[in-house]
């Protein structure tokens, strides 16, 4: 099975790296496990919602996967911090 394109091992490894580059820019405190979830994650909730929206995806392969997950990261620590509230 592929997520967008990369296979599993690529997906932890970019999931990780775009939990990392959400985590700086939201300033957030979270370690390294927690980064490659968010990372994850946000890529597979972020392609959920575009589809709903019937907006599609942002194209295939290792950046749109990037991307996608810095983006849906963003919004998992930004929903994370609302409820905390």
């Amino acid at each position: 099975m592929h997520l967008n394109g990369v296979g599993w091992i690529a997906a932890i490894i970019i999931g990780g790296l775009a939990g990392w580059f959400a985590e700086m820019f939201m300033k957030s405190n979270t370690g390294i496990l927690m980064n490659i979830i968010l990372g994850i994650v946000g890529a597979i909730v972020l392609n959920a919602i575009l589809q709903a929206l019937n907006i599609g995806v942002f194209g295939v392969g290792w950046i749109a996967y990037l991307i996608t997950g810095f983006i849906g990261a963003c919004l998992l620590i930004w929903v994370g911090r609302l409820v905390r509230r």
